[in-house]
């Protein structure tokens, strides 16, 4: 813009009647050039911790006013930098007093501080209003997740439980990240993993679960979150937490008498009772006699097994009396006051001079080895049915060879015409004899005669009814006295001896 100055003559009636202090301004060939706001390229991306410099260059005249820096385009929040009131704490300008640069720094710069940026220039007035803005710069900040922490059950849980757990972290910048979970350092399933938000955002977070069997070997295991991020260069994110913190395992109460415990009259004996594998240190045994608590026991310290469960004892010393027969012991495994387990005891009082303990440990013995005995018994049996039946069949043997005797006489053949003849089995004489033991001699007495079978019955003696005695003789070639035929002999009749006879025919 180019500015004359010019007075005009006492008679020039363009300008009226002129006065000595009058001067007029000529404005001539006005090119007067528009406001311009110009900021940096984006977008730009950094790294968390760094320092971000934004660059802005008023370029031309513009109406009075100041300049303002804005994230977003809400102008109705406060500032980021504002020349003419406050600016946030981590921001200042470059250079201080200048009319056209209008650039500015912010330090230490978060993913929080990702966004876009406006340099705006604003006109004077009984309240400024925007005149004009420069077009904006992005910025994205690259940020590491957070250090993952892991969040479990609320309070104790018994062994036996499956019980879910959770590792978050946030601030990370770009999206991409990887969670893993390990127990022991062996990779184990997340049961369900997301990102958040969904969509596109300067940062964002993450949160994993996993679900997690819990048993009484887990008193000294550990469960660790990993996180692998672009901007982590290979390195990882660890966060550990231990299984013990939030498991509890019951105790398992014994006695080392046993259930029943047989002792004489006024013996002093000692029980003692113990409480293994339990965790963490907070189970304490206490004594009961037939319901009612007494302080007759001796407490140990605790101690710490290579599992990392703990174990305790208490002894109880009891005079044997009379008045104690079926007295009932309980030892009882206590936490936070409420009995958790117990075992019982019976005792059983003996008097001077005699003892149960013979029976019971027979029946201990047979109740341990009953499976043995049980065998050895179905053996011993069948080796004496066995023996048994080889017996019987050697008796059965010799009497029928003391009842029965088979006697087979045969002469040579007679030849007729001097060649051999077969005998003709049809030709048969038999004979009945009839004696006692031992045979006595006797008068024969010829019964049956036939031409190819003859009979004959010899009988020296009355026989005895009880004996079954009967002998058979085979005979060839004997001629028999013929007698009338007389019935034959029945065979049921006791002590009856029969001869086959058989006759040649000539």
């Amino acid at each position: 813009m180019s500015l004359a100055g010019y007075y005009p003559k006492k008679n020039d009636k363009r300008f009226g009647k002129r006065t000595d202090n009058q001067f007029f301004i000529l404005i001539a060939g006005a090119t007067a050039q528009e406001l311009e706001v110009m900021q940096s390229q984006g977008p730009l991306m950094l790294t968390a911790g760094e320092t971000l410099t934004l660059n802005c260059t008023l370029i031309g005249s513009g109406p009075p006013g100041g300049v303002r820096w804005y994230k977003g385009s809400d102008r109705n929040q406060p500032p980021v930098y504002n020349d003419k009131g406050a600016s946030l704490p981590r921001v200042e300008r470059v250079q201080s007093g200048s009319n056209t640069d209008y650039s500015i720094r912010i330090s230490s710069i978060q993913p929080k501080d990702a966004g876009t940026y406006y340099c705006v220039k604003y006109k004077a007035a009984f309240q400024e209003t925007e005149f004009k803005a420069g077009k904006g710069t992005e910025v994205s900040v690259i940020a590491t997740p957070s250090q993952p922490s892991i969040a479990g059950p609320p309070s104790r849980v018994d062994s036996g439980t499956s019980m879910p757990f959770n590792c978050s972290s946030d601030g990370f910048f770009p999206r991409d990240i990887e969670l893993t979970w390990l127990k022991d350092g062996r990779l184990i399933q997340a049961s369900h993993t997301v990102i958040l938000p969904p969509g596109e955002s300067i940062s964002y977070n993450i949160v994993s679960t996993v679900q997690v069997f819990l048993t009484e070997k887990d008193v000294k295991s550990e469960l660790t979150c990993q996180i692998q991020h672009s901007t982590l260069r290979g390195r990882s994110l660890r966060q550990s937490f231990k299984l013990g913190d939030v498991l509890r395992v019951a105790p398992k109460v014994s006695v080392e008498s046993g259930q029943q415990l047989e002792v004489t009259v006024n013996q002093v004996v000692t029980i003692l009772c113990s409480a293994k594998g339990f965790y963490p240190n907070d189970t304490r045994l206490v004594w009961r006699e037939n319901g009612s608590e007494t302080d007759l026991g001796m407490a140990e310290s605790a101690t710490q097994d290579w599992d990392g469960t703990f174990s305790v004892k208490n002894s109880l010393k009891v005079n044997a009396t009379e008045e104690r027969n079926h007295s009932v012991l309980t030892c009882h495994a206590m936490r936070n006051s409420q009995s958790y387990d117990h075992v019982n005891v019976t005792l059983r009082i003996l008097r001077e001079g005699k003892s149960e303990t013979h029976e019971a440990n027979q029946d201990n013995f047979f109740t341990k080895h009953a499976p043995l005995s049980y065998v050895g018994v179905l053996i011993s049996v069948l080796i004496l049915l066995l023996v048994a039946a080889i017996l019987y069949f050697v008796w059965a043997k010799q009497r029928k060879g003391k009842g029965s005797t088979s006697v087979r006489l045969t002469e040579p053949e007679k030849t007729s015409g001097g060649t051999n003849q077969e005998p003709d089995p049809n030709n048969v004489t038999y004979a009945d004899l009839n004696f006692d033991k031992p045979p006595k001699k006797s008068p024969r007495q010829v019964i049956e005669v036939s031409p190819k079978s003859e009979y004959a019955s010899i009988q020296t003696a009355q026989p005895v009814t009880n004996d079954d005695n009967v002998t058979y003789a085979d005979l060839d070639m004997v001629h028999l006295s013929k007698a009338p035929k007389r019935p034959a002999p029945k065979p049921e009749e006791a002590s009856s001896e029969y001869a086959s006879v058989q006759v040649q025919n000539k």
